[in-house]
């Protein structure tokens, strides 16, 4: 009888000892969990006048309709193959939708560059390559480390229908320097193609202070006459992260958008 005793105090001792281990293994600490979102903001870069809503799948994730030229905070989202719409205003009926993620190329409707868990990430709404009556979708990766002392970092992306390859010039304190050359439509300056995917879309260390920014053809290398102030007289706080970009409506007009980090 004794033994038997032994015996089932000797099974209870590691019933609970592999219980324990069980619990202190599921017991993992909330900060060396792997990520489970995606971070996107999203841009209204469309040339119509009317707020937008973003969704990812059939979830909407933008808080507040975007006007034309304004992003969202960044949103803990989906990552991987995700299909991203967006709405106008308060109708439920999607005006664009793009599956990022799903593709080993790019296509009108699909790309492979889906949005990648405990990363930041941008995504525009805005004209198509040929039609600036039309919308399409456009991701980037964000690279968010602190620019060097006294700096600003700064991002170019071409997004204006109907524009070949660019050049980008920055003017400041009476020097002009070339930042990017032959950046095409939905490309950020600097970008690289690897096979059909981006790797980047980065942003360049630059002086802080005001700054003016010239685009050019890249065939013949006339100016883009930009309206409004346009990319003159840009004020860049050292520290801070910026994203401009450029878009043509359906008058053929330039106009120019500048979003801080």
């Amino acid at each position: 009888m004794k033994n038997k005793r032994s015996f089932f105090l000797s099974s209870f001792t590691i019933l609970a000892f592999s219980a324990c281990n069980k619990t202190d293994y599921l017991d993992v600490n909330a900060g060396e969990r792997p990520a489970l979102s995606a971070n996107i903001r999203f841009v209204n870069a469309r040339t119509e006048n009317t707020a937008i809503q973003f969704w990812t799948f059939t979830q909407k994730v933008t808080t507040n309709a975007l006007l034309p030229g304004t992003a969202s905070p960044y949103v803990a989202t989906t990552y991987g193959n995700v299909q991203i719409n967006f709405t106008e205003g308060s109708g439920t009926a999607y005006r664009a939708s793009r599956q990022f993620g799903n593709s080993a190329t790019y296509s009108a409707t699909g790309g492979p560059n889906g949005p990648i868990a405990g990363y930041y990430h941008t995504v525009f709404a805005a004209p198509t390559k040929n039609d600036a009556a039309k919308d399409t979708l456009l991701l980037f990766y964000d690279e968010l480390s602190a620019p060097a002392a006294g700096k600003a970092k700064l991002r170019f992306v071409h997004l204006a229908a109907g524009i070949g390859n660019v050049t980008l010039k920055l003017e400041q304190a009476g020097t002009e320097t070339t930042l990017y050359n032959n950046i095409p439509y939905g490309s950020a300056g600097g970008s690289n193609l690897k096979g059909s995917a981006y790797d980047s879309a980065p942003f360049t260390n630059v002086n802080a202070g005001t700054i003016s920014l010239v685009v050019s053809a890249v065939e013949g290398g006339t100016p883009l006459p930009v309206q409004g102030q346009g990319l003159s007289n840009i004020a860049l706080e050292a520290g801070k992260i910026y994203t401009v970009y450029i878009r043509k409506d359906g008058k053929g007009l330039i106009n120019a958008g500048v979003i801080a980090q």
